[in-house]
């Protein structure tokens, strides 16, 4: 048997630092360690601070989804104090956060995983030259195209929160603007052209709602048959190209999902709280773990931090949650190795589980029966884990149909608003109370605890989709998500593993590539280079 080790520091594109530390039986990768190598701490800024604090620190998390943070810490406010929120402040809401979603997926498609499909590992594939001409960095056809189209749809949050990224327009109570009927004019002709550009004329070929009639992945493959266009689309070439290279043979990791939900239906959660909020969501909140659907409970959530560079061991809720940094030389001589904390799930009768938060998350949720009427039901991808099973493809594919399932509900939204009624309530600063908002972020599940004691913050905990998805082992060493993900995943060529390019960036984990390549036995460096698809 022969053995190597990888050590890939960073493998992302984001921002941050994702290093990965990979063991290679025989070209396959046995075992897997992600670690997170920037300390952060806006839990420990954030205690002791005014409890809106959290509306102004959080959004400066992330540059990217600066929005989805504004929106799950307004929530997390609105639960604490028990505030009113008009119906349209929450459409609003809704708006804004779908909108940055949209313009995430064509700039994270082309701009981060895509241009990996240009690799010369591929140069022998039928559909290189054709990947290559579209998906080339900055030159590639549909490259320019869905990159420079993608600030449209942030161009809508615009309009209704004054500036995008690191808006402050959500606030407990509703929001702090009074559109227009020109406002709601330009939203619609601003999503209409990125659609007609986009979404139907590149990426898939047809119109949304035929794109929508796909329900199972037998359909998606007659889809791609249906027609040249559907065919020589953005989406059939990927599809295409995945099934001729293996990108849909590894990256399967778990196969367990979390979502939290995001989006409310306006009447039902005029009076925010953490119990009715599951009843209210449109893109529903769940669990699936081995075969089995499960409600999604906060109370169950826990951040282990056996392995992290924290002080101590164990799990908390983040309620009780606990953020003491230790230096990592002294974390290392105890088994840590990031700066990540590793989020578990409480199943009960089950245990403790890492599951893998996302796009896929998502849709593996909306694929649960008994959906309320205003609730989303969409049973594809449940499908297509149950058919042909997780994959990169299958992340990536995933992420990229919420393109036009958003664009509808953003377009039903706008035609919802009533311009001649509300957006704000003022609320009561209560000085005492426990509050919780969650959203799902572009990457996944996105949420905040607060404990408001004497009108200032006790305590504040930020759990991340990327924390769910790149967290280490946990004090049962059950590997994190990503980690397992790795697992089986074949590597070609050591001094360039494009492979684990493509595991870590279908999870799209907001975390930023220099690799070090060395011999497991030996100890000896076999080569330095960097992950970036131009290798």
């Amino acid at each position: 048997m022969t053995t190597q080790e990888l050590h890939v520091s960073p493998l992302g594109r984001v921002e941050g630092d994702l290093d990965v530390k990979v063991k290679i039986d025989d070209g396959v990768v046995s075992e897997a360690w992600t670690e997170a190598a920037m300390f952060r701490g806006f839990e420990i800024i954030l205690k002791g601070k005014d409890p809106q604090a959290g509306l102004i620190v959080t959004p400066r998390i992330c540059g990217i989804c600066g929005g989805s943070h504004l929106f799950k810490s307004c929530y997390a406010l609105d639960t604490a104090w028990s505030t009113e929120v008009p119906p349209n402040a929450t459409l609003v809401r809704n708006i804004a956060q779908a909108c940055e979603t949209l313009q995430s997926i064509p700039r994270w498609f082309y701009a981060l995983f895509a241009i990996d499909l240009t690799n010369q590992k591929y140069a022998g594939a039928k559909l290189y030259d054709e990947a290559v001409r579209r998906f080339a960095p900055v030159v590639g056809t549909s490259y320019e195209l869905g990159v420079t189209t993608s600030n449209k749809p942030v161009e809508v949050y615009a309009i209704f929160g004054g500036q995008w990224p690191h808006s402050s327009f959500m606030v407990p109570g509703g929001v702090m603007c009074g559109p227009t009927l020109s406002d709601i004019t330009r939203s619609i002709a601003i999503l209409e052209y990125w659609k007609d550009t986009w979404l139907e004329k590149v990426w898939l070929g047809c119109s949304i709602d035929r794109w929508m009639e796909n329900k199972t992945w037998a359909d998606v493959l007659a889809w791609v048959d249906e027609s040249e266009s559907h065919r020589n689309s953005d989406c059939g070439l990927f599809i295409r190209f995945c099934q001729e290279v293996g990108l849909d043979k590894y990256g399967t990791g778990y196969g367990n999902f979390l979502s939290t939900g995001t989006y409310f239906e306006p009447d039902e959660y005029v009076h925010p709280t953490i119990d009715g909020r599951n009843d209210a969501l449109i893109a529903r909140s769940g669990v699936y773990c081995d075969g089995q659907y499960y409600d999604f409970d906060q109370a169950n959530v826990r951040e282990d931090h056996t392995h992290s560079f924290f002080k101590g061991s164990g799990a908390l809720h983040p309620f009780e949650g606990v953020t003491d940094p230790i230096d990592p030389k002294d974390g290392k001589a105890q088994g840590k190795y990031t700066w990540a904390k590793a989020p578990r799930y409480e199943i009960p009768s089950v245990g403790a589980k890492p599951l893998e938060a996302g796009p896929l998350a998502r849709q593996v949720i909306a694929g649960r029966p008994d959906a309320r009427a205003y609730q989303d039901y969409d049973p594809l991808f449940l499908d297509t884990i149950q058919t042909v099973g997780a994959s990169v493809m299958t992340r990536v594919m995933a992420r990229m149909h919420e393109a036009p399932k958003y664009f509808k509900r953003v377009r039903g939204w706008l035609d919802a608003i009533k311009l001649n009624d509300s957006f704000y309530v003022k609320p009561e600063e209560r000085p005492e109370g426990r509050g919780f908002g969650s959203t799902e972020a572009a990457r996944g599940s996105l949420s905040d605890w607060i404990v408001i004691k004497d009108g200032k913050i006790e305590n504040y905990q930020v759990v991340t989709p990327t924390a769910w998805n790149i967290g280490p082992r946990d004090g049962k060493s059950q590997f994190g998500p990503m980690e397992q993900s790795f697992v089986g995943t074949p590597i070609e060529n050591p001094t360039d593993p494009v492979e684990l390019g493509h595991v870590a960036r279908s999870y799209d984990s907001c975390l930023v590539c220099t690799v070090h390549a060395y011999d497991a036995k030996s100890g000896k460096e076999l080569a330095k280079f960097r992950v970036d698809g131009n290798c």
